[in-house]
């Protein structure tokens, strides 16, 4: 049983706070490949963002994700990842109408459930890091629910709930499924 579980969703939904929680608790997780790109092109005055040039920025997202997978391989246990594989080849696939998905994703990659934060405006709010609106956010949420099926993942939204509420919701779903 594949042992990677992505929890991925609508941008400003709570997924990095989530995934702090879940490393408090012991468990390995991967930070979002977006953030850390953001981050380094920033430092190094790149150009790879999404504001500037999406493409490259999806591509790059791509490869850090496939480097993730591979660090990951490595250990033991459940790994929580911040979005990954598939939602930087949605993304590319969007912006370029390439093949991305079937090119780079497979079912293999995760596990079966993906964990998706729903749209919550109450708590969205943009940073240096998300410059995109609400409006953009959503539209991405709502590709992502229908790309994750499509490669045959189940996707399960996250109640709008507190952050350790949410934790148990996964665990406990993890437990049943292990």
């Amino acid at each position: 049983m594949n042992r990677f579980v992505v929890i991925s969703g609508c941008s400003g939904g709570g997924k990095s706070t989530l995934l702090a929680a879940l490393q408090a608790r012991g468990y390995r997780t991967v930070e979002e490949p977006g953030r850390r790109i953001v981050e380094d092109e920033t430092a190094r005055g790149g150009t790879a963002l999404p504001w500037e040039d999406s493409v490259a920025f999806a591509r790059r997202a791509i490869a850090m994700a496939q480097e993730d997978l591979e660090r990951a391989s490595g250990w033991q246990g459940w790994v929580f990842f911040d979005r990954g594989l598939v939602d930087a080849a949605s993304y590319l696939q969007t912006l370029t109408g390439e093949e991305a998905l079937s090119r780079w994703c497979s079912t293999k990659d995760y596990y079966g459930q993906v964990f998706l934060t729903p749209p919550w405006p109450e708590i969205y709010a943009q940073d240096d890091a998300r410059r995109h609106d609400l409006d953009m956010a959503v539209a991405e949420y709502e590709r992502l629910l229908q790309d994750y099926p499509a490669l045959g993942y189940e996707t399960v939204l996250l109640p709008k709930d507190s952050i350790a509420a949410r934790a148990e919701f996964i665990l406990a779903s993890l437990v049943l499924e292990a």
